[in-house]
């Protein structure tokens, strides 16, 4: 056993105070018993203390983090608080030693992406298919982690949306916590526009069509999250517009109206035309013919999704931004095969 002592990744302050970092997202490997004390920054304010303890305290089960927190060990400003408490600027949060299980570090390589725009506020990148935005369910690390392996005087990075592992495209992230709430109250209020890029197999009509079937998400038995059409599931609504046809397949843009889980490919898959290269709703022996040639077209090895464009105002400048994300070269390719 060990004790987890939280990386404020600056040096203490005098009386052993430490000046929060907006990132101390992993456990020092060293042994330090002592009592943390950390001031929150801007950065941190408005969240609560629960998701904030569960961010800092990689590795600790949260069961554990709501056990100290229903304690009294964890305390804002020399007081007892609950896990609904929401953390202000200037608050001295005490954390004691946190005993977990030894383990064995793990190193995380940092990366940068392809960047389609950054300032102070906003970090915009093209991530590329086959990487998870995070770690968890089976991913060791994502893109998040990633990013702030390589940048680590960040005081703050968080992804402000999310994308499929095998999906490419625009991907947002919040350089501070101001643009990340600012950019969720888009999201939520239905203020931002986003499209993907998709390649259907079969022989799509409609130059424009309205997909509106309810979702509801659920766990198959060996712990794979999916989705599937259900009378009683969320509202879901996605605007499908015809950009080009082949002899086998369509080349479509997809309108998010609202932003369900795999809500593209289960509006498509259940509509009846399968996403090229989708290996949880698609045509599976259609994939499987995709990984050879034939003389009418090329290779596919991935998913054809693809978010090429975001429109949303920027949450300090209050400026429309509208950014793109070209197709990747093997989509690219595998069109051109078609044509």
């Amino acid at each position: 056993m060990k004790d987890l002592a939280i990386n404020n990744r600056k040096p203490p302050e005098k009386q052993g105070q430490n000046s929060a970092s907006s990132h101390p997202s992993h456990a020092s490997s060293q042994v330090q018993p002592q009592v943390q004390l950390v001031t929150i920054a801007e950065e941190d304010a408005g969240q609560r203390i629960d998701n904030y303890l569960i961010r800092i305290c990689k590795g600790v089960p949260k069961s554990h983090v709501y056990r100290i927190l229903r304690s009294g060990e964890v305390r804002v400003n020399k007081g007892r608080i609950d896990q609904l408490y929401r953390l202000k600027e200037g608050d001295v949060v005490r954390i004691p030693p946190i005993r977990i299980a030894e383990t064995s570090a793990q190193v995380v390589p940092g990366a940068e992406f392809d960047i389609l725009f950054e300032d102070k506020y906003l970090l915009v990148i093209d991530k590329p298919a086959g990487v998870a935005v995070h770690g968890g369910s089976g991913v060791s690390y994502g893109v998040i982690e990633q990013l702030r392996a390589s940048r680590p005087d960040a005081k703050f990075l968080e992804l402000v949306h999310r994308l499929d592992r095998e999906t490419s495209g625009v991907l947002l992230l919040a350089k501070k916590r101001t643009a990340l709430t600012n950019l969720h109250e888009q999201m939520r209020d239905g203020l931002t526009d986003k499209r993907y890029l998709t390649l259907v197999h079969g022989d799509w009509k409609n130059a424009r069509q309205h997909v509106k079937l309810p979702l509801h998400k659920y766990t198959t038995a060996d712990g794979e999250r999916r989705v599937r059409v259900q009378a009683d599931g969320m509202a879901s609504h996605t605007v499908f517009s015809l950009k080009k046809t082949f002899q086998e397949f369509a080349l479509l843009e997809a309108e998010l109206k609202t932003g369900r889980t795999h809500q593209i490919r289960v509006h498509l898959s259940s509509s009846g035309f399968a996403i090229a290269g989708d290996d949880k709703y698609g045509d599976f022996a259609l994939n499987r013919a995709l990984l050879k040639p034939t003389e009418r077209r090329g290779v596919l090895k991935r998913m054809f999704l693809h978010a090429h464009q975001i429109t949303f105002t920027h949450p300090e400048t209050g400026q429309e931004m509208t950014l793109n994300a070209e197709l990747p070269a093997d989509c690219l390719a595998f069109l051109k095969s078609l044509a």
